[in-house]
């Protein structure tokens, strides 16, 4: 069975040479198989973003390769990666535009690398699509097609950026610490609706989170990081089993130290 995505043996140095040398990524290797929906931990610097931003492209890793659906990226700009890639980034304002309606944002996402623009207006057909997908998010917003996005709270905007980055079903979709800026039960009703959506199009997710309870309540599979390596890889039964207790011991005997984020802990 092919994968999805290979990450072999990816390394990333910041700042070589200098003073303020950082190691990110330390021979990391990882596969997704279609329909993985991977959660990531791991403590502040362990290398979790540097991995989503080496997916992206945002910038080359120093040495290893990056593939997917067997099409080596790794030299690929961020551009030509985007067609692969759905994305929603930690804070809310970033994935939508807020002088614009909430289905001229959608409008935008659905025709995305077509040739029209939104120029032509929106048909009957789209705004029936559009209802339709507002739907799964369960905040009502299929009512307010017509609403600014600018008037939208934190939580409905970071649900309509979801929305944006998987209307065209994504070969891989990148969910970076998405529900972190958001109250918890708005951050809930926001995974809710990632379940949903990743569910009904069967989408290869990896999702970075701070929250162990989340990480092992979403997905069936979880992957901690530690100093720019996966050192822990679970799914399936064994993964529904799993505890915040079970998760932090694994981490003090890996890493032979203590768990030092209290947020992820406590939240």
């Amino acid at each position: 069975m092919s994968h999805v995505l290979d990450l072999i043996g990816l390394k990333k140095t910041f700042n070589a040479g200098t003073v303020n040398e950082k190691t990110a990524l330390d021979g990391l290797n990882l596969h997704l198989q279609e329909g993985d929906f991977v959660t990531v931990i791991g403590g502040n610097g362990a290398g979790k973003s540097t991995m989503l931003n080496a997916i992206a492209g945002t910038w080359f890793v120093d040495e290893g390769s990056i593939r997917i659906d067997d099409i080596d990226v790794t030299r690929l700009s961020e551009h030509k990666r985007a067609k692969y890639l759905g994305r929603v980034f930690q804070d809310p304002m970033t994935g939508t535009a807020a002088s614009m309606q909430i289905e001229e944002n959608l409008a935008l996402a659905a025709r995305r690398g077509a040739r029209r623009t939104l120029k032509i207006g929106i048909t009957n057909k789209e705004r029936a699509f559009y209802k339709e997908q507002l739907q799964i998010l369960d905040l009502g917003l299929e009512n307010r097609l017509t609403t600014g996005v600018g008037l939208l709270s934190g939580g409905q905007r970071q649900a309509l950026t979801l929305l944006m980055a998987t209307l065209q079903k994504p070969r891989l979709l990148l969910l970076d610490e998405h529900t972190a800026a958001l109250d918890p039960k708005t951050a809930a009703k926001v995974l809710d609706a990632t379940d949903r959506i990743v569910k009904k199009d069967n989408l290869t997710t990896i999702m970075i989170t701070h929250n162990m309870k989340d990480a092992i309540a979403h997905g069936n599979r979880l992957v901690m990081m530690h100093e720019g390596r996966i050192i822990y890889d679970v799914s399936g039964e064994e993964k529904k089993k799993l505890t915040v207790a079970d998760l932090l011991h694994k981490f003090e005997e890996v890493s032979g130290g203590e768990f030092a984020n209290d947020r992820m802990i406590l939240s």
